[in-house]
């Protein structure tokens, strides 16, 4: 499993209908795409759920690197890229999956959690404390999915929930879902990667 994430800071009165727009009438084009376990097309506004910035941050679950490869060099990023500028994207290796509770529920809200790796942090504990977290998460009401991943680049984890609830219960940087597509999904095995 690999995650992977890209944020497109928008200007502070950016209108937001846009991308909804964008999402509206194009987020379903994944909806089939083969290798994607999941895309949560997210959006933050400014003044929104403690959110700083207007922001798009579509979030992707790959079941393998095939999948990813295909989408990154194909159309779709390509079509992303002339529309907004070609944007960094986060890469970390996928540590540990569960589905949620709300299961099959309609997607409202997400939460990203990253944090450092510092060099006192013992690597041993790193894969078990995740899979903790991810499983506390994924017990939690209205909790879709939970996701848990590391890059070793940059020394970072990542724990990343969607949930049906509008106010979920987890710390982070909240985020509207505007449309979740997961075409693979069901194909992830819960707990560890590997």
């Amino acid at each position: 499993m690999h995650a992977l994430q890209y944020e497109i800071t928008l200007p502070a009165d950016y209108d937001m209908d846009v991308i909804r727009e964008r999402v509206a009438t194009k987020g379903h084009l994944l909806d089939a795409f083969p290798g994607l376990a999941a895309k949560a097309y997210l959006m933050r506004e400014r003044g929104v759920a403690g959110s700083p910035v207007n922001q798009y941050a579509p979030f992707y679950l790959w079941a393998g690197s095939e999948g990813m490869n295909s989408f990154l060099w194909g159309p779709g990023f390509r079509g992303l890229a002339a529309d907004f500028g070609r944007p960094v994207v986060q890469h970390w290796m996928g540590v540990t999956y569960e589905p949620g509770r709300a299961g099959d529920a309609p997607a409202r809200t997400a939460v990203r959690r990253r944090t450092l790796i510092t060099e006192g942090d013992e690597l041993e504990s790193l894969v078990p404390e995740l899979e903790r977290e991810v499983s506390r998460l994924a017990a939690c009401e209205g909790v879709v999915f939970a996701a848990g991943a590391l890059d070793p680049r940059t020394w970072e984890r990542c724990v990343f929930s969607v949930w049906s609830e509008t106010e979920p219960a987890a710390e982070g940087e909240v985020f509207q879902v505007l449309h979740l597509s997961e075409p693979e999904r069901d194909g992830l095995k819960p707990g560890r990667q590997w």
